[in-house]
């Protein structure tokens, strides 16, 4: 009897060790850009047109709920909150612990903050209301923050200021974004401000600062110009 059981020991443990996940540690990069430049604030000025040359001072955004989809079927899921600064390398980067045999050809996430979160109050980490990108328990979290200079902007100092927000209906800001990607060691995305500014009149939109209609369409503006690159 004690064999038999020493037996099926054995067996349970070869099977455990045989099928331990392999985690892959990804690494997901951003890389904010003006068309084919990439982005350094405040450093430097970008021609958006003849008339038109745009400084970007401040480009802040979470990320949530990043996933994996294999075609139609999604092969890796993370429940988790980002907080991308431009002007901080570090969270330009988001390393995942990925099991080392899924197939994935396309990366989804949520732009912003849920409502459930939104909802629950302040909280710590990334969404720690210190971060800067937290209004009110009414309001909730800043989803955005995108700043800058442009001299069709008839403000002070020509500034430009999109604090995008807003988590009940109808002015949700919240964005699903979906991309293809080409599986390596790194996942490069990048977010073309050009593409983003070039489409909204800086000369009568300039300053959003409570959730609205505006922040819903200037949020989608900003989904919109994720990108994947060859």
């Amino acid at each position: 009897m004690m064999r038999i059981v020493k037996m099926i020991f054995l067996i349970m443990l070869l099977w455990l060790i045989g099928s331990e996940t392999v985690m892959a540690q990804k690494v997901l990069e951003f890389h904010p850009s003006y068309g084919k430049d990439l982005v350094y604030l405040a450093d430097s000025s970008y021609q958006s047109n003849d008339e038109d040359s745009i400084t970007i001072t401040q480009f802040r955004f979470y990320i949530s709920d990043i996933e994996l989809w294999n075609d139609k079927n999604k092969t890796w899921e993370e429940h988790n909150f980002h907080l991308i600064n431009a002007n901080e390398y570090q969270t330009l980067r988001i390393s995942l612990a990925i099991p080392d045999d899924i197939v994935y050809d396309k990366i989804k996430f949520k732009l912003g903050i849920d409502s459930l979160t939104n909802v629950s109050g302040a909280m710590g980490g990334d969404l720690d209301p210190m971060k800067g990108m937290y209004w009110t328990w009414q309001s909730g979290y800043i989803n955005v923050k995108l700043e800058g200079n442009s001299p069709l902007c008839k403000t002070r100092n020509n500034a430009f200021e999109f604090h995008l927000g807003g988590y009940h209906t109808p002015f949700n800001c919240l964005k699903t974004v979906t991309l293809p990607i080409i599986k390596s060691d790194n996942i490069k995305l990048y977010i073309d401000l050009k593409k983003a500014l070039s489409s909204i009149n800086l000369k009568m939109t300039n300053q959003i600062m409570t959730p609205s209609k505006l922040a819903v369409d200037i949020s989608e503006k900003i989904a919109k110009a994720f990108e994947t690159r060859l």
